[in-house]
């Protein structure tokens, strides 16, 4: 059988797997939240919060959705002429057009003009965040963090792109396995050891002091069997007036992460509720089947990527020979801006279903509904979301439930154990 032959029997196996992944471990099945509930939890709520939540959103939406045309046109418009492919030639020809400089030098190029194109829009989204007062960050600290998060993507560029041509010109025949393979291990390096490495570049962890808080928190995570080294508190408030916590880390480096913020927005037991809905990830190995279906989706990426580049009508249009070429690397990030837009619905929904079962596990292991829904309601506030989007928007892109529909949740929850 020719490479290729063996590529499409590749192809359809890693489909069939990441179909079957997903069917197993993706919890479909939602728990119940009825639209009569999160109507009535809508009229609770007060009626300038949902309009000031809805008046925040819109006003980033335009910017947000122009930036994602803006970016989708960029790249079809560097992958899908030979603009993309002269600009890779530019930046190597300082180097003797060497393959490697071609590789990473053009490769990075190529993704630095979709940022610098598309950087307006983040700007913009600043001055909305710093409008409203959900930013707490100046722009002398925006562009700061803004040039860590490109140096931290331009170290991670630079290694896969490298290591994926130097495979390309080892195996020119069978690259697309082997290309496969890195990237589903790049997919699993980023997901379990990057965190780790990368969050003190962005924010600063102490210990949480000892006290009630500290010793319930710890507790429930040993009760629920899903023991932690530590609970740290990451100076959020720099940036921003945003809540959050999460779980981080595996085993010995498990750690729970408590926002400075939620500390002084929230109580102890909507704090409380925060964590168990974040152990409820852990307990389900929620990172563990996201990394597996991430690694699966990478890998069948690939393998697509290599068919779809023997197709000559795309190869003239980028005015390449081969998409082996570094030369052919705008032509494949256009491919995968457009994958990415195609997915991204399905993307949400699952997400939405893994954030629902994990409010489940908070209500079963905090037995406290009443302080779950105030938890969501200051989430609401205090984040600024609307407690129930456009129906078009939440489908497209929301990864966690409503305001309304997690309200409504805990409602449920509670008449049915009788609280």
């Amino acid at each position: 059988m020719s490479p290729r032959g063996w590529a499409l029997v590749t192809l359809a196996g890693l489909t069939v797997a990441l179909v079957v992944v997903a069917a197993l471990l993706i919890p479909w099945h939602r728990p119940p939240a009825p639209r009569a509930d999160q109507l009535a939890a809508l009229r609770d709520l007060p009626a300038e919060q949902v309009a000031k939540g809805r008046e925040f959103r819109a006003a980033l939406r335009p910017g947000g959705y122009t930036a994602l045309a803006v970016g989708l046109l960029v790249a079809l418009a560097l992958g899908l002429t030979p603009l993309g492919s002269r600009l890779v030639e530019v930046v190597g020809r300082p180097f003797g057009g060497h393959w490697a400089a071609q590789a990473v030098l053009g490769g990075l190029a190529v993704v630095l003009v979709a940022d610098l194109v598309t950087l307006p829009f983040a700007a913009w989204r600043q001055s909305v965040l710093t409008r409203y007062g959900l930013s707490t960050n100046g722009w002398s600290g925006w562009a700061v963090d803004l040039l860590k998060s490109y140096a931290v993507s331009a170290v991670i560029g630079a290694v896969a792109l490298f290591g994926f041509y130097a495979v390309i010109r080892l195996a020119p025949r069978w690259w697309w396995a082997f290309g496969a393979a890195g990237a589903a291990l790049l997919v699993m390096l980023l997901s379990f050891v990057l965190p780790v490495l990368v969050e003190p570049v962005f924010n600063r962890f102490t210990p949480m002091e000892q006290g009630p808080l500290r010793t319930e928190l710890m507790s429930m995570a040993a009760r629920d069997g899903v023991p932690v080294r530590d609970v740290l508190v990451a100076d959020a408030s720099r940036r921003t007036r945003a809540v959050n916590a999460y779980v981080s880390g595996l085993g010995p480096t498990r750690r729970v992460v408590v926002y400075d913020t939620l500390l002084r927005e929230a109580t102890p037991a909507e704090v409380t509720a925060v964590v168990a809905h974040e152990l409820g990830h852990a307990k389900d190995s929620d990172v563990a089947v996201g990394t597996l279906t991430g690694a699966l989706g990478a890998a069948a990426a690939v393998v697509a990527l290599y068919l779809l580049g023997s197709w000559g009508p795309l190869l003239r249009l980028a005015g390449v020979d081969s998409v082996a070429q570094p030369r052919a690397f705008p032509l494949l990030v256009a491919l995968v801006t457009v994958a990415g837009l195609v997915a991204a619905p399905v993307q949400a929904l699952m997400s939405r279903r893994v954030e629902a079962r994990a409010d489940a596990h908070a209500l079963a292991l905090t037995g406290d509904p009443v302080a779950f829904e105030s938890m969501q309601r200051r989430l609401g506030s205090v984040n600024l979301g609307d407690p129930d989007p456009p129906r078009w928007e939440y489908l497209y892109s929301a990864s966690h439930p409503s305001t309304v529909e997690r309200m409504a949740a805990a409602r449920a929850y509670a008449r049915e154990a009788g609280r």
